[in-house]
């Protein structure tokens, strides 16, 4: 590795992931940026697939949870890891294949040309890619709203679980992070903190395969349940430091 390299774990939360955790992983460690290295970080949230026995045969880091935490306490699994570990960046991908590796390199630009602190990868604003469902894009919308009432800012793609955060923002998730609906939860903590979000265009894909974990009437709830977290985000005291838990 270049001693000029910045070090970033691409952090994948994984449940169930067996049909695509391969491909994933195969897809960060093909993926070669000039001054950045690229590590896989595993986080297995106690999949009773064969999702962490296929991990472990690949080039990967693998925290291989005891028991299911769901996506706040998988990621944040990640987030600890990388900042014990000293790393520059930690990036967010989902493990279900739907944000390419070969666009990483997008947030990571972004990243340097605005010095911000938490980057997120958007697929509405070029529009290209796969679009999500018509509900759940109904669903992103609402959450556009109601995010900006408590927060002042606007993401299109809130939902998005493709992030960058710069060691600044890795410090604080890895202390704080929202358990049950982290993304949308999680813009109303940065804006509070007075963190710099920027969010950039991405071509995303559909699931590669499984299933998702919401669906059909699942969405309503979901969309009720992510809005009281929002307001009690904004209600909750703000972190003084990372290291107040």
């Amino acid at each position: 590795m270049d001693n000029n390299s910045f070090r970033v774990a691409v952090i994948i939360p994984a449940y169930n992931e067996a049909a695509n955790i391969a491909m994933v992983i195969s897809e960060i460690n093909q993926t070669k940026l000039n001054s950045y290295q690229l590590t896989a970080v595993v986080v297995n949230d106690s999949s009773t697939d064969a999702t962490a026995a296929i991990a472990s045969k690949l080039e990967c880091i693998l925290l291989d949870l005891p028991l299911n935490l769901g996506i706040g306490g998988a990621v944040q699994t990640g987030f600890k890891y990388a900042f014990d570990q000293k790393f520059d960046f930690a990036l967010q991908l989902d493990g279900d294949g739907q944000h390419p590796a070969h666009e990483i390199h997008k947030l990571l630009e972004v990243q340097k040309v605005h010095a911000a602190d938490v980057v997120i990868g958007s697929r509405f604003i070029a529009k290209n890619g796969f679009q999500s469902t018509l509900g759940r894009r109904l669903g992103i919308q609402f959450l556009k709203h109601w995010i900006k009432v408590f927060s002042g800012i606007e993401i299109l793609d809130n939902t998005s679980g493709f992030r960058l955060y710069n060691s600044k923002a890795l410090k604080t998730v890895a202390f704080h992070y929202p358990d049950e609906y982290p993304e949308p939860e999680s813009i109303v903590l940065f804006a509070k903190l007075k963190f710099k979000i920027i969010e950039t265009a991405v071509e995303m894909r559909e699931r590669q395969g499984g299933t998702s974990s919401i669906r059909h009437l699942a969405q309503l709830y979901y969309m009720f349940k992510v809005s009281l977290a929002i307001f009690y985000s904004f209600l909750r005291q703000t972190p003084k430091n990372s290291k107040n838990i």
